[in-house]
């Protein structure tokens, strides 16, 4: 039944990614018809993230009170919704006003299931767990260059809403074997026995207050905000860089972006394939010169950038994400991790309007070099995060 619930888990995480590589891969064709500039895209993404960042916060409460699976049903239903209303848009106005059920049901399943897979499975599941969110979002601008080439964005949201259905249906049908493994674990716990968690530890809710006086915490913060920020300007802005700055053909950008969700869910999956044999924080390190090297060859080789790009960027997220409970304790995790997604939205929720304004002011063949400045403070982030980390004793290698 475990293996099971991770079957699950896993096709949730996919309905995790459709919606957030969507507004990329469309937005060439988007602002086009609506006549709106070409920065306002930064308008919906800003709405998705801050609502994301605001689910993310308050995420240890929701959960507490309606479980895991719940909420992750019913988040899933916001977002299938929300990409409906996407495709019947008739101007921006519409599609920010959905852009707030698509980032409150976004930040649940994101701090929920990380959580839960944190303190109940190892290291590889982690990677994997994030490896199908890769899926998701690979297979979104690929539907949406299916639909471009028929001159038809909208299409492509149409697409994405119905594979996001059928993902809210599993969900469902799946919440029985949520409550069947939550009965068993709580069984197990009365029995003594310490089956389905790392350890014994009473959960903790820690207020904002209290974590952001943790200088390891404002750390983390700082990595997540930049390791997502570099994720999120390649998939919000890859194909408008690549067209207006590359002269690419729409469609043919769209594809381009496909391979950097590829890259992004390959380099999940192999870090999931060595974390037997390859420590945590060995993995990160990696993964960090993977995107030193892709920030080299992004100019030259635009196709060859961007996927080692989302692979070497896309292993940073999960393995911190893991690491969570081994820094801070399994009592705190959930509201550690709550925060550490808030942090990654707040990210996601300032490079779009802040590269925005940057390409108004000085073009967006600029591009590379934003990116070198999130990959600087990112790199700078997680060597004082290391030492604080191991002054304080709480380093793990694992």
């Amino acid at each position: 039944m475990t293996v099971l619930l991770l079957v699950v888990i896993y096709i949730a995480f996919i309905g995790l990614g459709i919606p957030d590589s969507l507004i990329g891969s469309a937005w060439p064709a988007v602002y086009k018809e609506f006549q709106v500039p070409v920065s306002y895209v930064s308008c919906v993404t800003l709405l998705v993230s801050g609502c994301t960042v605001l689910s993310s916060i308050f995420s240890d409460r929701i959960i507490n009170r309606m479980g895991t699976g719940r909420v992750t049903a019913v988040s899933t239903i916001m977002t299938a919704a929300a990409m409906l209303g996407f495709s019947v848009s008739g101007n921006i106005n519409f599609m920010c006003l959905l852009a707030i059920p698509l980032g409150m049901g976004a930040g649940a399943i994101d701090s929920g299931l990380n959580n839960y897979i944190a303190l109940h499975y190892n290291a590889s599941h982690m990677n994997y767990l994030h490896c199908f969110y890769g899926i998701g979002v690979a297979c979104s601008p690929y539907l949406m260059s299916v639909a471009l080439a028929k001159n038809s964005w909208r299409s492509g949201y149409r697409y994405a809403f119905g594979v996001q259905s059928a993902i809210a249906v599993i969900l469902l049908i799946s919440l029985p074997i949520w409550n069947t493994v939550s009965k068993r674990a709580d069984k197990n716990r009365q029995n003594g026995e310490e089956i389905e968690t790392k350890n014994g530890s009473e959960i903790k809710i820690l207020s904002f207050a209290e974590m952001i006086k943790m200088p390891q915490v404002r750390w983390i913060w700082i990595i997540m905000l930049a390791t997502n920020a570099i994720e999120y300007a390649c998939g919000t802005w890859g194909s408008t860089y690549l067209v207006e700055a590359g002269r690419f053909q729409p469609e043919n950008a769209a594809k381009i972006l496909t391979l950097y969700y590829v890259g992004m869910a390959l380099g999940r999956f192999l870090s999931g394939v060595f974390a037997a044999r390859i420590t945590t924080w060995k993995r990160i390190w990696a993964g960090t010169a993977v995107v030193l090297a892709a920030l080299l060859v992004l100019t030259i080789v635009p196709a060859a950038g961007f996927f080692l790009v989302g692979l070497g960027n896309g292993s940073i997220y999960p393995n911190l994400i893991y690491l969570t409970p081994y820094h801070f304790g399994q009592d705190v995790s959930q509201s550690v991790m709550g925060s550490q997604i808030a942090a990654a939205y707040l990210g996601v929720m300032l490079t779009p309007p802040l590269f925005g304004i940057l390409a108004e002011w000085w073009g967006i063949q600029t591009f590379p070099v934003f990116l070198a400045a999130l990959f600087g403070i990112m790199t700078l982030a997680l060597v004082e995060f290391v030492k604080k980390m191991k002054t304080q004793g709480q380093y793990r290698e694992v």
